[in-house]
């Protein structure tokens, strides 16, 4: 039984029944995206397959408490998002220091275009200036440019003040331009 062309409402009904193959089709969809989001924020390979695969269970065992069928994907990255800025945080106060093994190969899962040679080396720049900034600017650039939340949402999720966020934000565009200019 070939699940591919059922959409998300009528595959999240199925997984409440209990269907597995509707649980392995969801997460075939969307298993890219939830890495590299993972990925932007605890900037490590294996951290962030974990954080994924935990996720998702929380999101299956969850899934009775989803208001509305229609909104799982943005429901299940908030729970990455939150897994992966826990981690960060947990990482952080341990001590501990993340690599950055994948920087190149997150291009090509974020399917970045590289049909120029002049694009290929302006996103290896910015990646490497993103990477380059501050956890706090790296994880509130991260949220902002690339997942799309809006300065209330990201004070939210980083636990910080309105203004604060907006400060922080605006200072990282500001390093992240700097880092750039010297990569030049």
């Amino acid at each position: 039984m070939t699940l591919t062309h059922y959409n998300i409402e009528q595959l999240v009904a199925l997984c409440l029944s209990g269907n597995q193959l509707a649980q392995l089709e969801i997460y075939n969809r969307y298993y890219k995206a939830m890495y590299n989001t993972s990925f932007r924020i605890v900037n490590n390979s294996f951290e962030a397959e974990d954080i994924m695969q935990e996720s998702f269970l929380t999101a299956f065992t969850k899934l009775e408490k989803l208001k509305e069928k229609s909104t799982f994907s943005a429901w299940l990255k908030r729970i990455v998002i939150n897994n992966s800025i826990q981690a960060f945080n947990k990482t952080k106060k341990n001590g501990e220091v993340a690599l950055n093994d994948l920087l190149y190969k997150i291009e090509d899962q974020q399917g970045i275009e590289t049909s120029t040679e002049l694009t290929s080396v302006k996103a290896k720049q910015i990646l490497e200036g993103l990477n380059a900034l501050k956890s706090n600017y790296r994880i509130a650039l991260t949220l902002n440019l690339i997942e799309g939340y809006d300065h209330e949402e990201i004070s939210q999720i980083m636990q910080i003040s309105h203004a604060n966020c907006r400060t922080t934000i605006s200072r990282a565009k500001e390093s992240l331009r700097q880092k750039i200019k010297q990569l030049n």
